[in-house]
């Protein structure tokens, strides 16, 4: 394999991440890595911090670094995040949104789209990732963002069951996810926040009993579902 920069380097791993190529709570052998990627120890190392510190890797003490793990706990306090997260973010991005930032989120649902009619799992999730990080660029708000991008993390792991259907009727909940992302699309460029807002929530509705299956944590802490009715929280 050609020497890898950094940047290529933690773009890949990144991607492989989200993928489940690497799945959550997998050793990451640093020798093997050197060699994949042609780095010595010094840069790879630098490379698993900023991971570390983006929420993709685990690093600890003499035990090397490891997949983010997602354990009942973790995955809790994700449904529970989430939604609050994703239509605050939305609101946001109606009030703020650029001509130029609504285009490029036209293109990312073509993306979307072509991946997620073709079954292409990996391909979805991952521009599912892109679609919902251009909204959150959207909404210029650097603390939210944050929170967006750690949650992505998880939300693109787990999605991974929501894109490889396994029945007709889960067919047709991929097909009504790419409606919405275009129902989306056309409240953000009219500035129409409320809309906005409840498009988002019925998004998530919309996969959320698929993702949790990854691991039914049982019981969850809120439920997500009566969020539609708290609008003091947005």
């Amino acid at each position: 394999m050609p020497r890898s920069t950094k940047e290529t380097c933690l773009a890949d791993i990144k991607r492989r991440i989200l993928s489940t190529d690497l799945a959550p709570g997998v050793d990451l052998d640093e020798v093997s890595l050197c060699d994949q990627y042609g780095m010595s120890r010094t840069p790879l190392r630098e490379v698993l911090q900023r991971l570390q510190g983006e929420g993709y890797v685990e690093l600890a003490r003499n035990r090397g670094a490891k997949v983010a793990s997602m354990d009942v706990g973790v995955l809790r306090t994700f449904f529970q995040t989430a939604p609050m997260v994703y239509a605050n973010i939305t609101r946001l991005a109606c009030e703020n949104r650029t001509a130029r930032q609504i285009d490029r989120l036209k293109q990312a649902q073509v993306d979307f789209t072509k991946a997620a009619k073709a079954s292409h799992a990996g391909e979805a999730a991952l521009a599912n990732h892109q679609f919902h990080g251009l909204i959150g660029e959207m909404a210029q708000n650097p603390y939210l963002l944050a929170s967006l991008a750690r949650l992505q993390i998880d939300h693109t792991r787990l999605s991974q069951t929501f894109y490889r259907p396994a029945a007709p009727s889960e067919t047709l909940l991929v097909l009504k996810a790419i409606e919405q992302h275009d129902a989306m699309i056309s409240a953000i460029e009219a500035r129409e926040g409320s809309l906005a807002i409840d498009l988002t929530l019925q998004h998530w509705d919309l996969s959320r009993d698929r993702m949790e299956r990854f691991v039914r944590p049982d019981p969850l802490p809120v439920d997500v579902i009566s969020l539609k009715d708290r609008r003091n929280a947005f």
